[in-house]
């Protein structure tokens, strides 16, 4: 479960960047996801590693930090 969660954090952080919404960025997190779940406990940390970052990076942004 928390893999679907990682899989469609990512998805949308894909999308966000792009500007856009929609079914590229749920498709780019399943893709994503079946990625991680092949790489094992790895595959989690980074994909975790990678939402965790961003939200990071927009927080300090929307605080004006950078």
């Amino acid at each position: 479960m928390i893999g679907k969660i990682i899989g469609a954090l990512v998805g949308r952080e894909v999308e966000r960047r792009n500007g856009e919404s929609g079914l590229k960025g749920a498709a780019i997190g399943a893709l994503t996801m079946g990625a991680m779940r092949r790489m094992g406990p790895l595959g989690m940390i980074l994909g975790g590693g990678y939402v965790a970052k961003k939200a990071y990076d927009r927080r300090k942004a929307a605080r004006g930090q950078i």
